[in-house]
């Protein structure tokens, strides 16, 4: 019998969220599929530490309840995202205020209640709450901003997209905001959203991120940020994914890996992120990045346990190096032991020397206690952890470079995981299209078998 031309219809190089949840859309258009990661494990960045009980993300970006993409995507089905507390708490003159929640507690579809200050959490000598500490300042200038909110979460994204386009820092001082709500909340909020301190983001990529903010909740994946390629991974037929094998070259008919030679397909689809991309296909554009570090502590202090509840915390004063914390085992209590407290705490830009002598010291102020006897989990430094959306960004970059070769992930879309998923869902339509155009491929053809490794 001659050999057939081809072992696979699509081989997906990468086994982050992006080519898993591609993947899962091609077998189930009855493509057969294999998807190769060189790393021993999927997810990519969306990696989760287990250290004494403890689960510790890695990079820890924060997701929300009004990504369409996590409804939609083949698998996910099962997903279970542990919300924060509506808004978020801000720590600025030595105060804790609530910013951002709705009236209702649910999503924002009209005027927000901006500002609440906390009694039951003083926070340092100044601590008595009161308007004159607010972030966003008066009655008027809440209303202002929740009005605001209110219009961006209705606003259609194809609108967003067609505005003018500049650094989002810029914007914000166009917006007509007064400066104390633009650094004591939008600021804030952004940089975190975003992974951006100096906010030199797209205009348009903030508008979006604050989309998602008041049309849903910020939210995690129960267990911990593996959870979920962990789910679009299981969720695949037995077989497709190869975990160990190293890409070294693609072209639109076969790939060439380390382990076990070359692999003949109808397509390729490169699903890694944007540096390996380049290193497999010379001249696509490699981005700036963003580095994040992540200090996780335990500790017995009943006052950091409870002082925040499920809220996340973030330092509008910029008085140290923390960007936002939270007692993560308030929010997911699948992240720690019985009996024990989580706290996660992430550090935006190049971290300081001696990062966790800072970020103790930083946190004492901002739960009103001794950090002293806390307990240092782990600290995780990732030097690339978000592409850089500067403008001009093209939010929609192709995703079919030829026929037969495409390539997809967060460097494509936004830079979140709303973004990734949905830039495969664009990768997935291409190829679809493309293979429907040479001859129907309905069948349900088993997980193909790679050659035996020389």
């Amino acid at each position: 019998m001659l050999e057939p031309a081809y072992q696979v219809d699509v081989v997906i190089v990468g086994a982050g969220i992006a080519g898993l949840s591609a993947a899962h859309r091609l077998t189930s258009a009855g493509i057969s599929t294999a998807v190769l990661e060189a790393a021993p494990y999927v997810g990519g960045r969306m990696s989760t530490e287990k250290v004494d009980g403890f689960r510790l993300d890695r990079i820890g970006q924060l997701l929300s309840t009004s990504y369409p993409e996590l409804r939609t995507t083949p698998g996910l089905d099962s997903l279970v995202l542990r919300s924060f507390a509506p808004g978020v708490l801000l720590h600025r003159d030595g105060r804790t205020h609530r910013a951002g929640a709705p009236a209702s507690g649910g999503s924002t579809r009209g005027a927000l209640h901006v500002v609440r200050a906390l009694a039951s959490a003083p926070r340092g000598p100044a601590a008595t709450p009161g308007r004159a500490g607010a972030p966003v300042g008066g009655a008027v200038d809440q209303a202002r901003l929740g009005a605001a909110l209110g219009r961006i979460a209705a606003t259609p994204v194809e609108r967003i997209l067609a505005r003018p386009e500049m650094p989002a820092r810029k914007a914000l001082a166009q917006r007509g905001m007064p400066p104390r709500t633009v650094d004591g909340f939008l600021r804030p909020l952004l940089a975190c959203l975003l992974c951006d301190p100096e906010l030199t983001t797209s205009s348009r990529c903030a508008d979006l991120a604050l989309r998602a903010f008041a049309s849903g909740r910020l939210c995690v994946p129960e267990g911990g940020a593996e959870v979920l390629p962990e789910l679009l991974a299981r969720a695949l037929p037995p077989g497709t994914v190869h975990t160990g094998v190293r890409v070294t070259s693609v072209s639109t008919t076969s790939v060439a890996t380390a382990e076990h030679g070359e692999i003949r397909c109808r397509a390729v689809l490169l699903a890694t992120d944007a540096r390996a991309a380049a290193e497999l296909l010379p001249g696509l554009r490699v981005p700036d990045f963003h580095p994040v570090t992540v200090v996780h502590h335990t500790t017995d202090d009943p006052a950091a346990a409870f002082s925040t509840g499920t809220s996340l915390l973030l330092d509008a004063d910029r008085g140290g190096p923390v960007a936002h914390t939270a007692v993560l085992s308030n929010v997911d209590p699948n992240r720690a032991p019985v009996g024990r407290v989580l706290i996660s705490s992430t550090v935006l830009g190049t971290p300081p020397e001696g990062i966790d002598t800072a970020v103790r010291i930083h946190l004492s102020r901002l739960y009103g206690t001794s950090t002293r006897r806390w307990e240092t989990l782990a600290v995780h430094h990732t030097p690339e952890a978000v592409p850089a959306m500067r403008p001009p960004h093209d939010l929609r970059r192709p995703v079919r470079l030829l026929a037969g070769l495409y390539v997809c992930g967060d460097h494509r879309d936004t830079s979140t995981v709303q973004g990734a998923l949905h830039s495969a869902h664009r990768a997935t339509a291409a190829i679809l299209a493309d293979l429907g155009a040479s001859g129907s491929l309905n069948r349900a053809d088993p997980a193909p078998t790679l050659p035996r490794a020389a």
